[in-house]
């Protein structure tokens, strides 16, 4: 299968095949969404015991894909980009205030997405491998969707931006928000299958099936570079 086949939900069973897509390099940026450092940090797996090495052991596929794939082809791809002249952006969550009094109520939730990460601080910075170059724009964004909250609606506009690539952690939740979020502003939207991650294949799976093709466009980064020649 390639991406005018694959990750079709039962809405589009059977549904043509979408037409071929040009996207011009000035019209078009990659989108890089919270690859940071919190979510790439491990303890020993000796000190472990119990719930907690149940929980590492369950977490191990996510950290395999991200540092066997999703980090070097997204590296890979903020190269090529580069080369062609199409804009490369960041959003990473963090808080303007120490205590992360401004952030959503999804930010706040008990569990594993309460998160505090200060702007300043390390965890709350991109990871060594993507970080941005020159002026590339990176957002601060206090809510699941790169859009809300911020203003990247408006810089996207200012710079002439119709297509937006996505890739990032976690698929099923802030690539997914930020994907809606731009359909629902009328960007043509694609998603990197092997440039995103979920806390499991499942889940990431399953994501992709659901906004394919309703929300977005969803195909690998190989043919990503063959249709716009990078």
């Amino acid at each position: 299968m390639n991406w005018k086949t694959a990750y079709r939900s039962i809405y589009y069973k059977g549904a043509p095949e979408p037409e071929d897509m040009i996207l011009k390099p000035e019209e078009t940026a990659l989108l890089v969404i919270d690859v940071q450092n919190t979510y790439l940090k491990r303890p020993d797996r000796g000190t472990l015991s119990g719930e907690a090495l149940e929980a590492f052991d369950a977490w191990t596929p996510f950290h395999d894909r991200m540092h066997n794939q999703v980090i070097p082809s997204t590296a890979g791809l903020l190269a090529d980009c580069r080369t062609k002249g199409v804009e490369c952006i960041f959003a990473r969550i963090a808080t303007h205030t120490l205590d992360g009094r401004e952030r959503s109520l999804s930010q706040k939730m008990p569990g594993w997405n309460n998160l505090l990460l200060p702007k300043d601080g390390e965890p709350s910075q991109l990871v060594p491998e993507l970080q941005p170059v020159g002026d590339e724009i990176c957002i601060i964004k206090t809510t699941d969707s790169a859009l809300t909250g911020t203003n990247l609606r408006l810089i996207l506009h200012n710079i002439g931006i119709k297509n937006v690539i996505c890739c990032g952690i976690f698929t099923d939740q802030c690539v997914s928000s930020t994907v809606r979020s731009l359909a629902d502003e009328s960007f043509n939207v694609i998603v990197l299958e092997d440039c995103c991650a979920a806390g499991s294949q499942e889940l990431h799976d399953k994501e992709l099936e659901i906004i394919n093709m309703i929300y977005c466009h969803v195909m690998s980064s190989v043919e990503l570079k063959q249709m716009m020649d990078l």
